[in-house]
């Protein structure tokens, strides 16, 4: 029964003085684990006297309780100072000033789309959308490029099957802009295209095109040339020397490149335009009557003129970016110099 007492007081002491919940957890094993204090006295009861014994347990038994709750009490007023003292290292004052946010930021190549249908809108052009997923005939066999045609050739395309495939231009828009409205009219069409190319400094097999489109009685090519010289002038903001070069599109006849003195070194030469002093931007042309046939147009009465701008081009040669996978990559360095 001495024994059980200075245990008692022994646990009272240590319990009393411990200042974490690790330290305490040892002191309940030292006394009351498979090897502690109290546990090996349990152990003692069977050797003696039997009259003693019932005593001897009881004691014992309270001697545990005692120590248990002792334990309890003080894990409660350890979790509670260890809780007081966080909340006063987190607590905020609200008087302070705000920590500062990042804005958010429009895409470099989303600014670049957002500015040419800005332009193209103040001159009167209506911005169209429609599927990226296409059909052949409004990809391909309306636009003068019937099947086994060797224009199909100069766009590698990622077919579905035999009739679907992801859009390789925006002009599949234009042609259900036609097939749905009533000449006259002028619009843009935007969007992602897809071509199967292999990634570059150059090129990608996802990247964004805007189209536009302009039927009415008496359009001519001039009409085209003044609205794209306007508009090259406005986009980069300064006033730049331009050529048409003659080239082949199977829906425009004739059709043409158009070329912009190099905004880099004005036309006296750099790496930028390969020494020439000129940069391709787009292509061109007046819409090819078989075109006009597939939509029910009549060519007799109206003509039209068309053409296709890339977007990573343009705001590669707006922004002076060398290498078109940076758009892409997510870096933040690089589109944080966007904001």
């Amino acid at each position: 029964m001495k024994q059980v007492a200075e245990l008692v007081q022994q646990a009272e002491r240590e319990i009393a003085q411990v200042n974490d919940v690790q330290s305490l957890d040892g002191i309940r094993v030292g006394f009351l684990g498979k090897k502690g204090h109290l546990t090996q006295l349990l152990k003692t009861i069977g050797n003696m006297d039997p009259k003693q014994r019932g005593a001897a347990g009881k004691a014992l038994n309270e001697a545990k309780q005692h120590i248990q709750a002792l334990l309890r009490a003080r894990q409660d007023s350890l979790n509670e100072t260890a809780t007081a003292a966080r909340l006063v290292a987190e607590q905020l004052d609200v008087s302070l000033p705000g920590i500062g946010q990042v804005n958010g930021f429009a895409h470099p190549l989303l600014r670049t789309q957002r500015r040419i249908e800005a332009l193209f809108r103040s001159a009167g052009f209506v911005v169209a959308h429609g599927p990226e997923i296409e059909d052949d005939y409004h990809n391909f066999e309306a636009l003068n490029m019937p099947e086994h045609h060797p224009a199909r050739d100069m766009q590698d395309t990622f077919y579905f099957n035999a009739n679907l495939l992801l859009r390789t231009h925006t002009s599949s828009v234009q042609i259900r802009e036609m097939e749905q409205q009533t000449a006259p009219f002028r619009l843009i069409a935007a969007g992602r295209v897809y071509r199967s190319d292999t990634p570059d400094l150059t090129h990608s097999p996802m990247f964004h095109q805007v189209e536009g489109l302009v039927v009415d009685e008496n359009i001519s090519f001039a009409n085209l040339k003044a609205v794209l010289n306007e508009f090259l002038r406005e986009f980069f903001q300064q006033e730049l020397a331009t050529r048409f070069r003659p080239s082949y599109f199977p829906f425009t006849e004739p059709s043409a490149e158009v070329d912009i003195q190099c905004v880099k070194c004005a036309g006296k030469g750099c790496r930028i335009c390969s020494h020439s002093g000129w940069l391709e931007v787009l292509g061109c042309g007046m819409v090819h009557p078989n075109v006009f046939q597939h939509v029910g147009v009549d060519s007799e009465k109206y003509t039209g003129y068309a053409f296709g701008i890339g977007v990573e081009r343009m705001a590669m040669l707006r922004y002076g970016i060398g290498d078109i996978r940076l758009f892409y990559e997510n870096d933040t360095r690089f589109l944080r110099q966007f904001a």
